[in-house]
């Protein structure tokens, strides 16, 4: 299984860091429904334990979450999503807005950060803010990473 997930995946990685910008949403996440236009979408899959660096960095990197005035150079809400640093600002980090971690390893639903992305907060806004929110793929992705573990691989 392993095995027949690299090639897209690093697909997915290598067409991604082509179209770096620094664009709030990022391509791949427009529409919703029907099978999308024309290639370069097709390498995002759900993956049953993402590794971080591969999979959930580049979910925050592709939305243009760590960038910018998001969670990028200004670091919104005391959060860096940056590469090097996103892992140690989520994991086992309480949120600056509730009383509750950003990441709690193993707990997807309970993790701030779920609850941010699909809009069950009771304090600020879904995130990303101005953005599409996160398709299937991406939301699932996030909620297995967190449900095994939360690793830092």
């Amino acid at each position: 299984m392993r095995k027949i997930l690299v090639f897209p995946l690093s697909l997915a990685v290598a067409l991604t860091l082509g179209a770096c910008g620094d664009g709030g949403t990022g391509p791949g996440d427009g529409g919703g429904g029907g099978g999308g236009g024309g290639g370069g979408g097709g390498g995002r899959v759900i993956v049953a334990d993402p590794p971080f660096g591969a999979v959930i960095q580049e979910i925050f990197n592709r939305r243009g979450c760590a960038s910018g005035s998001c969670h990028g150079s200004s670091i919104s809400a005391g959060l860096d999503l940056r590469s090097g640093s996103s892992h140690a600002n989520l994991v086992n980090v309480q949120a600056n807005q509730v009383a509750t971690d950003r990441v709690i390893p193993g707990n997807a639903n309970g993790s701030y950060l779920i609850v941010k992305v699909e809009g069950r907060q009771t304090v600020g806004q879904r995130m990303p803010i101005g953005g599409a929110a996160l398709d299937n793929i991406d939301l699932t992705n996030l909620k297995n990473w967190i449900n095994q573990g939360a690793k830092n691989n």
